[in-house]
């Protein structure tokens, strides 16, 4: 999709951080925008100057997608640009991950992305002209971190599912991006702020926040790089080249245990 001016985009966890940044990112690209996210009062701060639709969305809750979708095509008549862009995590070993965590992650960073695609991308192949889906995954995607084991599983998911669904979209001519960075200084280490009172783990959590490698980016440069990947129909966006050697490596263990399979 070389042009944006004009057109219309949805961006979920646009309350703030990546959302947010995606949001008037696209906004100043001359998009109509609709934002959503769990935040209604964070969404305040993102529409401000922009042509833009707020609708207070629990992207695990396929009902409240659905609505989403009616919204958005109720205000602008089309949606161009999908960014399923929610995210939570917990920290914390898989020997101890409770029940609710599962609930939790993966109905907001998978079954937000599942629901999402099922609301949108049947309308935005039946418009029958160019579109784009983001998906934000993470660099927990493509390679795992010890004390990160429910967040991994969660994105490695969502990696899968969008190098897959770039296969399937590809002729109706709607691409697709997923979005793998390492840190960004957004609010994710205090997503248990929007945690559903149902999904609270009845004893508190005590690991500690997974320390991650590499700079911090703010969620700006982040934005920018997406909307450089909608135009160029760019799969893979991968903000930080320090994780080039982290990936390569995974798929050198990869290589090796494919060559060196020893005796039958």
């Amino acid at each position: 999709m070389k042009e944006l001016a004009g057109k219309v985009a949805v961006v979920t966890g646009a309350a703030s951080g990546i959302g947010r940044a995606l949001a008037r990112t696209l906004g100043r690209e001359g998009m109509r925008i609709v934002v959503a996210d769990v935040d209604e009062a964070g969404l305040a701060g993102t529409i401000e100057g922009l042509e833009a639709v707020a609708v207070g969305t629990d992207v695990s809750d396929l009902a409240q997608v659905q609505k989403l979708a009616d919204a958005a095509y109720r205000a602008f008549g089309a949606v161009h640009v999908l960014c399923n862009n929610a995210g939570v995590a917990v920290w914390g070993g898989l020997e101890t991950a409770t029940h609710r965590d599962w609930q939790w992650v993966l109905g907001v960073n998978l079954w937000g992305v599942i629901h999402g695609i099922e609301a949108f991308v049947p309308r935005m192949i039946a418009q029958n002209g160019e579109g784009h889906v983001v998906n934000t995954a993470s660099m927990a995607g493509l390679i795992a971190s010890q004390g990160l084991g429910v967040y991994n599983t969660s994105k490695y998911a969502v990696v899968g599912l969008s190098e897959t669904l770039a296969k399937d979209l590809r002729p109706y001519g709607i691409g697709v991006s997923v979005l793998c960075p390492m840190g960004v200084a957004t609010r994710i280490r205090d997503s248990g702020r929007n945690r559903p009172a149902a999904l609270r783990n009845e004893v508190a959590a005590t690991a500690a926040p997974v320390e991650l490698i590499g700079r911090t980016l703010s969620p700006e440069p982040v934005a920018r790089m997406v909307v450089h990947a909608i135009r160029d129909n760019r799969l893979y966006v991968i903000p930080h080249e320090e994780s080039l050697e982290a990936v390569r490596k995974r798929f050198q263990r990869i290589e090796r245990a494919i060559v060196d399979q020893g005796p039958a």
